[in-house]
């Protein structure tokens, strides 16, 4: 199980790869900006993955 810091140095990395932000941007954003970039990134329409197909990708990517 990963902490909230663990998760949180995560994202703002991912945002930085993502969206050019610096640490401090990260910190500065509230989570409806965030979510809001994240979302501009999905193509209209898209499903989350459902069983099946997650079950599919880890007998293809059998990485634990």
């Amino acid at each position: 199980m990963t902490t909230f810091a663990e998760e949180a140095r995560r994202l703002a990395g991912l945002a930085g790869v993502m969206f050019g932000w610096r640490p401090d941007d990260f910190w500065r954003a509230t989570p409806d900006e965030l979510a809001a970039l994240v979302r501009a990134c999905v193509p209209e329409g898209a499903a989350p993955p459902d069983a099946q197909a997650i079950m599919a990708l880890q007998e293809a990517f059998p990485d634990g």
